[in-house]
């Protein structure tokens, strides 16, 4: 079983930073999904738009102030599950707006897997075990790509959305998770990998 840490190592960050985990996805879904955001970012809007390079799937976030000491009890944690976890195909496909397409917050991509959802069950329980808060809701697999700030031009958003209401982004085969750092400031949130954590489960 194999941790890759990038720099700086978690012993050197601050105290507490905001934190996260995740997946990424491939170049090439990454792509079809920027093709298709492309004309409604192009519109001048109340939407603040995720950049390509940020999209990420979040299997748990671990909140604004994380102490590093629950980040090493957690690495510990992920670094069993990813051991544990066969690499799986993701699919990309669907698209909405939550809670509604009338009263919107977040712009989404839906996400397709029938291992998905237990990674994300595995990985809330360690987080719930070495000390995080229980997360107060279930688990509803997307990728973000824009927060709705106001609804300055999104009756045509809205529109092109229905017009296309389940898009095929294709598949990637997703063989590792991701602790990331997020730097919050600026036009968009920088994320910066702390540790990857290769699913090396036997299939």
């Amino acid at each position: 079983m194999t941790t890759l840490v990038f720099e700086p190592r978690l012993e050197m960050l601050p105290d507490k930073i905001r934190a996260f985990v995740a997946l990424r996805l491939s170049a090439e879904v990454e792509c079809a999904i920027a093709e298709f955001a492309a004309p409604m970012r192009a519109l001048r809007s109340g939407v603040r738009w995720v950049r390509p390079a940020n999209l990420h799937l979040t299997l748990r976030f671990l909140g604004d102030t994380v102490d590093n000491n629950l980040l090493l009890l957690l690495g510990q944690a992920l670094n069993q599950i990813s051991g544990q976890t066969s690499p799986f195909m993701l699919h990309a496909r669907g698209t909405g707006a939550f809670p509604n397409l009338d009263r919107p917050r977040i712009i989404w991509i839906g996400l397709v897997s029938e291992q998905l959802s237990q990674l994300a069950q595995h990985v809330e329980g360690a987080a719930v075990q070495v000390g995080f808060t229980p997360e107060g809701r279930p688990y509803t697999p997307h990728l973000t790509i824009g927060r709705v700030r106001d609804l300055h031009g999104w009756p045509r958003i809205r529109q092109m959305l229905r017009q296309s209401p389940n898009p095929d982004f294709g598949s990637v085969l997703i063989s590792e998770m991701i602790l990331y750092r997020s730097i919050l400031g600026g036009e968009a949130a920088q994320y910066q990998p702390l540790t990857r954590y290769p699913l090396t489960g036997a299939r």
